[in-house]
């Protein structure tokens, strides 16, 4: 039901690794009285908001958890300080899960984005499922019916019928949109759970410097059905710097280049 979520406190990693004594390394899950009906890879596009991290940690595992999920969470941390790309860090956590296991769901989440109730599930659904619904920056209301920003979840063969999320967003804003196009334009819809359990609380944060709006934004929605087919993931090119595993998540850093630079070999 719903769940009281608040910032005050502050949080202590090994005290969260103490209260989830069943999670495996790298933040893994899998329930041990049942088989769950989904494999199911959480993916957070990062970048110097550890604080953040540390309250997603201490309020996602224990719903996950009691969700009977079998999941595994995943830190995409894009190295260097080009523009920041949400989208395509993305896409790399897609592909670098699968490396790990057979996963058929992909949870894409903000690192600010907590859910105010445990009834929102992080699944997928037979079409594309936005969770954060409601939020309270946006005074829990949808700020548009296309809104997919937040926190949303595909299905292994959703994400490839869309050729994955665009790559060529470099800052803020777009890419939501971008991604809402492909969707409708492959014949599929988005579904969501009702605003009152798709409730999400914010983090309060100053933009990071190197994410401003991305001015092209607008002209590049309007080119989704010509760009989709040649950008996404069989245009993917990065460079995996690092994998460390830890407790509670999986930390991939990644060289994804920057706007006009290629990343390293």
């Amino acid at each position: 039901g719903p769940l009281a979520i608040e910032f005050s406190q502050t949080v202590d990693l090994e005290d969260v690794k103490n209260t989830n004594p069943l999670l495996r390394e790298g933040g893994r899950f899998a329930p041990v009285d049942c088989t769950a009906l989904q494999k199911v890879a959480i993916i957070i596009p990062f970048r110097n908001r550890f604080e953040h991290l540390k309250y997603w940690l201490f309020y996602l595992h224990p719903i996950l958890q009691r969700q009977q999920l079998d999941y595994g969470v995943y830190i995409i941390n894009q190295h260097g300080e080009d523009t920041f790309n949400r989208a395509k860090l993305l896409n790399v956590g897609f592909m670098e899960a699968l490396k790990e296991y057979d996963y058929n769901c992909f949870v894409f989440s903000d690192v600010d984005l907590i859910p105010m109730d445990d009834r929102n599930i992080y699944r997928c659904y037979s079409q594309p499922r936005h969770l954060a619904v409601s939020m309270d920056k946006f005074g829990f209301r949808l700020p548009y019916n296309q809104y997919f920003g937040g926190i949303s979840a595909l299905s292994r063969e959703q994400h490839e019928k869309i050729n994955g999320f665009p790559n060529d967003y470099w800052g803020w804003g777009g890419e939501d949109d971008d991604i809402y196009n492909r969707i409708i334009f492959k014949g599929m819809k988005i579904s969501r759970p009702s605003g009152g359990i798709g409730k999400c609380r914010m983090i309060r944060h100053n933009r990071d410097k190197n994410n401003a709006p991305n001015p092209q934004r607008f002209n590049r929605i309007s080119k989704t059905r010509q760009t989709m087919e040649h950008d996404g993931l069989n245009s993917l090119k990065y460079t995996v710097l690092e994998v460390k595993k830890y407790p509670l998540y999986t930390f991939i850093d990644v060289d994804i280049g920057g706007p006009g630079r290629p990343p390293s070999r």
